[in-house]
This record gives C-alpha cells, structure tokens and sequence, in this order.
C-alpha cells in the first residue's frame, strides 16, 4: 500500500541580485510561485582584479509536510508502525527554458526553525518583500523573527537525518528515503519545521569573508565551487499539475500470502523456508473482523490433523509438524487476523484439517487439501490469463476498493466434462506487482513496487489473487489502468503481462 501528504507550505528563499545586477533579492518572498529553485551563482559581480574573490548569489528551498496526518493515520491504523513503513520524499523537475546544471548534489536538511510560507510569486526579479507581508526570505523565518544564520536554520548535529542526491544530467526527479526523520517528527523528538533543499556546500559558490564569518546576506563558504550551477527548478504545491506536487509517500508490504489453496507437504526438493505455509484467520462477525475477545492480540496455536473416513472431519491425533512439535504458536496480524507458518511431513493424508486453539478452547477449523513438490521435465515459460472480476467502470475518489483477479494458465485445455461440470481454478501468483497509468497522456501515477518495501504487491489466498486500492491517490476526472508484473522464477526477472484494465475515478 501507499499514501501520499502533500507539502502544506513551500517557498524559496535567495541571496541573488535583482535584475539592476545591484541590489540583491534577500529581503523576497516566494511562498505562492507554481515553482521552487536551488541554484548557486559565481562571479557575476568581481571584487578586485587582483584575487579569484567573486560575487555569491544561492537560492535554497523550504518545504514543510502535515506530518499530523501522518499521526492521525498511524493512530487508526491506516499507516503501520515505525519499522513497517518507509517515508519517501518526492519532489519533481520543472523544465524550464533556461540552463540546466549538471553533475552536483542536493542537500536534504531538517529545518530547525519555525517558518512561513509568504504570499509572494516573483522568481525572477525577486521584488516580493516580506516586508509588511508574512513570509520567510533570506535573511528572515518569518516577519517576526530572523534566521540565527542567514539562509535558513537547519539540524545538523545528526548526520543520520542529513540526506543527498546525485543529479547527473540534471533533470532528474527528487526521491529520497528520510523514514528516520519522518519518524522524528511524529514522535516529537525533533520539531516538525519542515526540510530545506539545497546545493551541498562544495556546490555552493565559493566565498571567503575577510574576518573568516559570513558577510551580510553572503555566507563565508571555503569549499565552494568556483562556478556555477544555474538552476534547478522543482514543481511547488501550488502547481497546477496534480502528480508534480511535492509530496511525502508512505510505503509499505500490505500483501497477505494465504497458502491454504497451495499447501505443500514438505519435501527434500524444497528449501528450508518454501517447506513452510502461511496459513490466515479471519475472525469475522457479523460482517466485521473482530479480534477473538480471550486471544486479543497475543499468540494463538494451530494444530494439524488428518480427516475422518469420509474426509468431513478432524479425526485422530495431533499431526506431529516438521519441528517434531504438535503445535505451532501464530500471532496477531491486524484487526481480527491471525497467521502462522507451519510445516508437515507427511505426504499420505489427502485432507488436513487446521485447528487454531488457545487455553483449551478451539476456535476455528478450516480445511487444507495438500500438493507435493515434484519435478517437472520443461522450464517453459508460463502464459497467463488475467482478468479483475470485480473492476468497475468508474470509482469515487473517496474510496478503497478491493480488485479481485482471477489468473489461469492460457493453455488450460479442458475436456467436454471439465468445460460442462467446472469452472478452471484460478491460479495464485505468488510474487506479484501493480502500476496504475493515466490514460489520456500514458502517465504512470503509481509506479511497481517491486523491491524490499514491495508496496504495491498483491495479495492472495484460497480464491486467488487480490490488492486494495485507495483511490484518493488518484485525481478525479480521469480514466486510468492496471497493469500487472508477475515473478518469473525461472529466469529471476519480473515479467509484464499484456492485459490492461481501465477504469474512471470520478469526485
């Protein structure tokens, strides 16, 4: 799953000349442009024929997210825990007409001072004053109190929260994990003033102040670059672009792998950990999960046992399980969920039955009809048909909706019984991935979560595959569509299907 907060102020704040290449912009604001800069200027004004000593002209971005959300979400449960979800921030190049710098790094700092957005809009001739308006610029926070440093205030005591990012070409989109500092915020450890965004100091121009200090507006920078790097612009929140906003996403694996309709008894084929299946426990009452009162939110054990003659029933003993044990301990997942991992030896028992217990009381028994791991004579690559049983035409923006996909082999062949008797069994993919694209101009809104977050992995269990999709991340008035990735363990890659699915979202 992911959840995106979109940047609640934003501003830039510069030490750069103004058009007359006399006066400079320090006193501007802002805080309403539709884009925000990080630049540094070398030498466009010379101090003295006689030393490399140059002028210094740097601008340096402020944004500040509503990291409260991020509390209010995690409290109902919405985000997971700290250690569970990861913290991206996303900001996105603005093209513009002018230069592009090349090879430099962008600084990511926590900002330590409380500050304000302004209401100014002039990014190029910086003649919005923060003067009688609120507003940070160079030398202020906001139009009552002074940076204690000019250019802003920022925690550096913590390396660990101190973050960068390599441009190259320099048209490069901004992605940065910051999960530590994000989780700074919402515990209260460090104050939620926002991150500033800026050249790293071997980036900024060079200056060497005559007492060794900063020099009014010019900050003294020894290990500056004698050149410049004119400009990066990034989209502000104020864009009208709806994905270019700047943004911090939450990510996280929401997937649940359910084994029971792909049950294996354990084999000599087999490593350690596919001899293991995930079974679930859905504690549903009267249409809601609900934790099981007596259990709560402690471990649960889960007994297997064969069946009765006619294979309706539990019948007999414990099963004894692959660690010698009669019973395995499950724990708590969410809300009326429970999961355990549990491994069997035994391939003659064509049904198992799953008992979850605890202090004498059994709760639930469901049924397993277990496989065997065997060889197969051909490494050919499967083809699949997919298709989203449940999609709609069009969704409220307001909406979680659950996509249930049903997947068969394309060359399932079925007999005139099997065609007339049965429906072909769905298959489950167990590593599987989505992306949602805007239509009308092939725009990717979500991208494939593949890698350790996995946060647009699919889920499954009996019935086949599944995800839930919150459809707040989507602008209204749009068409969009599904594509899916499948693992392709044979030749270790991911594997694009072909099918697409589309759909409205709608206010």
């Amino acid at each position: 799953m992911l959840s995106r907060y979109t940047a609640s102020a934003d501003t830039t704040i510069v030490n750069a000349f103004q058009l007359n290449l006399r006066t400079r912009g320090t006193g501007a604001n802002c805080g309403q442009a539709d884009v925000m800069e990080a630049f540094s200027i070398y030498g466009r004004q010379q101090a003295s024929s006689s030393t490399k000593q140059g002028s210094q002209e740097l601008s340096r971005i402020l944004i500040k997210f509503p990291v409260d959300k991020i509390t209010t979400d995690r409290a109902s449960g919405t985000v997971p825990a700290s250690g569970s979800v990861s913290f991206y921030l996303k900001l996105f190049n603005a093209p513009h007409s002018k230069t592009v710098p090349r090879d430099y790094k962008l600084i990511v700092n926590p900002i330590s001072q409380a500050w304000q957005e302004g209401v100014g809009l002039d990014l190029e001739g910086y003649k919005d004053l923060t003067k009688g308006n609120p507003g940070a610029n160079w030398m202020s926070a906001s139009d009552s109190a002074a940076w204690t440093k000019v250019g802003g205030d920022y925690l550096t005591a913590d390396s660990s929260v101190t973050y960068e990012q390599t441009f190259e070409s320099g048209l490069e989109d901004l992605e940065i994990d910051i999960s530590k500092l994000v989780e700074q915020w919402v515990d209260g450890t460090t104050a939620n003033n926002g991150v500033g965004v800026f050249l790293s100091s071997s980036y900024e121009a060079y200056y060497s102040g005559s007492a060794g200090a900063d020099t009014g507006s010019i900050l003294n920078n020894l290990s500056g670059a004698e050149k410049s790097y004119y400009t990066k612009r990034f989209f502000a929140r104020g864009t009208q672009y709806h994905y270019k906003k700047p943004v911090i996403e939450a990510r996280w694996d929401s997937s649940r792998k359910d084994d029971r309709g792909e049950f294996y008894f354990s084999s000599s084929l087999a490593p350690a950990a596919d001899n293991l299946n995930t079974l679930y426990l859905y504690n549903f009452i009267r249409g809601r999960l609900v934790d099981i009162p007596s259990v709560g939110t402690s471990a649960i054990l889960v007994s297997l046992y064969s069946g009765s003659a006619t294979d309706s029933d539990p019948s007999g003993s414990k099963q004894t399980l692959y660690d010698e044990n009669t019973n395995i301990t499950g724990g708590h997942v969410s809300t009326g969920i429970y999961s355990c991992s549990i491994g069997i030896e035994s391939s003659s028992i064509n049904t198992l039955y799953d008992v979850w217990h605890s202090g004498g009381v059994e709760f639930s028994t469901g049924s397993i009809s277990p496989m065997i791991f065997a060889t197969r004579p051909t490494t050919k690559e499967p083809v699949y048909f997919i298709n989203i049983t449940n999609l709609a035409n069009t969704y409220r923006s307001d909406e979680t909706a659950r996509m249930n996909l049903y997947v068969r082999h394309k060359n399932w062949d079925p007999t005139i019984y099997t065609r007339a008797t049965a429906d072909p069994e769905t298959t489950s993919i167990q590593s599987a991935s989505y992306r949602v694209i805007r239509t009308i101009d092939n725009l990717e809104v979500v991208s494939y979560g593949t890698g350790s977050d996995f946060h647009t992995g699919l889920s499954y269990d009996i019935s086949g595959n599944y995800f839930d999709f919150d459809m707040n991340l989507l602008e209204p008035g749009y068409e969009y569509k599904y594509k899916f990735c499948f693992y392709d363990s044979r030749m270790n890659t991911w594997k694009e299907q072909r099918q697409e699915f589309r759909f409205r979202v709608e206010q």
